[in-house]
């Protein structure tokens, strides 16, 4: 179900005036006489996916009845289809559109630039999105960038209005997502509309190149995986590697980028800072043009210097820290994923229409999860809840594979005699440890 923005606010103020004036936004009754409440279970996008429910084992049931939101549009069933065939083992479809805009976008600027020098393809890359001839498949967009047409590209995830000036989507899509048995429940799925079309950039990009007229280079495009392979964030990297490698097949294709196949160079980024930066490291010295990733916003903090220094893209599918939008990049910094300040209206809203009394916002401590936990303490204080009434708190992730697991005990406590009757869990697969702690602690998690 897509929901206006206007609507969306509406809800929310009407939400809040509720809550205001001492009564539940769709409570139940008996629940509110119910001295040790139940706990509402909710999470984000590092967290809705199926795989995170293999972070539980044999007790994946923990999960029945989450809910949350993640940066997702309505995707084709041909989409998907083509996606499996390139990963069969398939069961998740997070940020595999975004993945794959991001590469057809890098194409097409290297295309409109008739050159591989990154810094021309970044000044293209928010041109190749607006003011332009309306394309959708890279087969069609590339033939119209090779007789130096101005293009409109319109993709899986970019299909409503193109990037800002910053280099990010001035709208988005949002999935409402709920757990049921061990799994996500796709019946249950809504879709929420965000953002403003008017913020879509209405500058004019350098001049586009004729292919038969322009230089073309000695070697080929080049993109370089920064993705998250392994650590924390593992759960994401089969739909975001699917995204890129079928994005990779349909351009080559449709016969490459300046009379050549694009070539594809892997990398992890191990969610972690330094495995990224070896990775950059090792892609710099291979030749590199355009970096793709990285998977979690902190990491994309963690690299973009060495990134700027080399004079490269980054160019990220999954990067929501809402910061991101105004770092010091010398624009070669891009995502098509959208910013968290537009997922907090959106995972806002979903809480509130249970209509809770309490709320613990629980983030891993990194740019993506206090920047989201943020958004959403701001939108629901914008919604009337007061700020006794939401509580903040944070936990270091493990450092790498090797360091001990979480251990949120002493949180899971201080939830629990908070009387929290919603919690939302702002992590990746390590975040499983919070649930498990509230469990373990006694919290009774509402299924």
């Amino acid at each position: 179900m897509l929901v206006s923005p206007g609507s969306r606010v509406a809800a929310l103020a009407a939400c809040g005036a509720l809550l205001l004036a001492g009564a539940g936004c769709g409570a139940d009754k008996s629940e509110e006489a119910t001295t040790t409440p139940q706990v509402r279970l909710y999470g984000s996008d590092g967290n809705m996916t199926n795989a995170y429910a293999a972070e539980f084992k044999e007790r994946a049931d923990l999960l029945d009845g989450m809910k949350g939101t993640t940066p997702l549009t309505p995707l084709p069933e041909a989409f998907k289809n083509r996606l499996r065939a390139v990963d069969p083992k398939l069961t998740d479809y997070l940020y595999s559109a975004e993945s794959y805009d991001a590469v057809v976008i890098s194409a097409l600027a290297a295309q409109l630039a008739g050159s591989t020098d990154p810094a021309a393809i970044a000044k293209q890359i928010v041109g190749v999105t607006n003011n332009g001839e309306r394309c959708e498949k890279p087969a069609e967009c590339l033939r119209l960038a090779r007789n130096g047409r101005d293009i409109e590209y319109r993709g899986v995830s970019l299909n409503r209005a193109g990037f800002t000036d910053a280099g990010e989507p001035a709208t988005a899509s949002y999935a409402t997502l709920t757990f049921g048995e061990e799994k996500l429940d796709d019946g249950k799925t809504e879709f929420v509309g965000a953002g403003d079309e008017s913020a879509a950039s209405t500058k004019n990009p350098p001049r586009s190149h004729r292919q038969d007229s322009g230089k073309v280079p000695s070697a080929p495009l080049v993109l370089g995986g920064l993705l998250p392979r392994t650590g924390d964030l593992a759960i994401a990297y089969p739909p975001l590697a699917a995204g890129a490698a079928l994005a990779l097949k349909e351009i080559n294709a449709a016969g490459g980028v300046l009379g050549e196949d694009v070539r594809w160079v892997d990398g992890d980024d191990g969610t972690n800072p330094a495995v990224a930066k070896e990775t950059v490291e090792k892609h710099i010295a291979d030749g590199v043009h355009v970096i793709i990733g990285a998977g979690a916003s902190g990491i994309s903090r963690a690299v973009l210097p060495d990134v700027v220094a080399a004079g490269l893209v980054l160019f990220s599918p999954s990067n929501t820290d809402a910061g991101l939008t105004s770092v010091e990049d010398k624009g070669l910094y891009f995502r098509t994923a959208p910013p968290d300040s537009l997922q907090g209206r959106a995972l806002a809203d979903v809480i509130l229409r249970d209509g809770p009394h309490r709320i613990a916002l629980v983030a891993r401590k990194d740019s993506y999860g206090e920047g989201l936990q943020e958004n959403v303490r701001a939108e629901l204080e914008r919604a009337g809840i007061d700020g006794d009434r939401v509580k903040l708190l944070t936990y270091e992730p493990p450092a790498d594979a090797k360091a001990p697991p979480l251990d949120f005990t002493a949180g899971a406590r201080e939830i629990k005699e908070y009387g929290a009757d919603a919690v939302l869990v702002i992590g990746f697969g390590e975040s499983a440890q919070v649930i498990r702690a509230l469990a373990d602690s006694g919290v009774q998690i509402r299924h």
